[in-house]
C-alpha cells in the first residue's frame, strides 16, 4: 500500500483570510456554529484560504446556497457558503488568495460568506487558524 501522508503536510499549511468583513458570528455561535460568519456586500470577491482542489462547487447541499469545499491536504478541507457566484469547477486547483466566488445571500438572510475549516471531516474554530486582524 501507498505511505499515508503524515501530520507534517498540516504544518505546511498557512491560512489568509477568504474575504474583507466584520465577523457578525463565531465557530460554536448562532444557527450554523461549524465556522464562521463574514459580513460582505454583494459581488464581494471571496478567496480561496489555503491552495487545494476543489472537490465540491454546487448549491446541493441544503442550507449552504452557493457552495464551494476545498480540499488542501488528506487532513483539511475549507467551505466557502451563501456565494452569489461561484468561479471554479470540481477538480480545479486553486492557489492562495485566488479568487472563487463572490460573496451573496443564496440560502441565507444577509449578505454575508460563511467560511469553515474541517479537520478530519469535523469542524473545527477558523480562528485559530486564521492570522489575527485589526478589525
Amino acid at each position: 500500500p501507498a505511505p499515508k501522508e503524515t501530520g507534517s503536510a498540516d504544518v505546511r499549511l498557512i491560512w489568509e483570510w477568504p474575504t474583507q468583513g466584520k465577523l457578525i458570528y463565531v465557530f460554536g455561535e448562532g444557527t450554523n456554529q461549524k465556522g464562521v460568519g463574514i459580513e460582505g456586500r454583494s459581488g464581494q470577491a471571496v478567496l480561496a484560504s489555503a491552495p487545494g482542489k476543489v472537490v465540491y462547487s454546487g448549491n446541493g447541499l441544503r442550507g449552504y446556497g452557493k457552495l464551494i469545499i476545498i480540499k488542501h491536504n488528506t487532513s483539511y478541507l475549507s467551505v466557502y457558503a451563501h456565494n452569489s457566484l461561484i468561479m471554479v469547477k470540481e477538480g480545479q486547483s486553486v492557489a492562495k488568495g485566488q479568487k472563487i466566488a463572490e460573496m451573496g445571500s443564496s440560502d441565507s438572510d444577509r449578505v454575508a460568506l460563511h467560511f469553515e475549516i474541517r479537520r478530519l471531516g469535523i469542524p473545527i474554530d477558523p480562528l485559530q487558524y486564521l492570522p489575527e486582524r485589526n478589525s
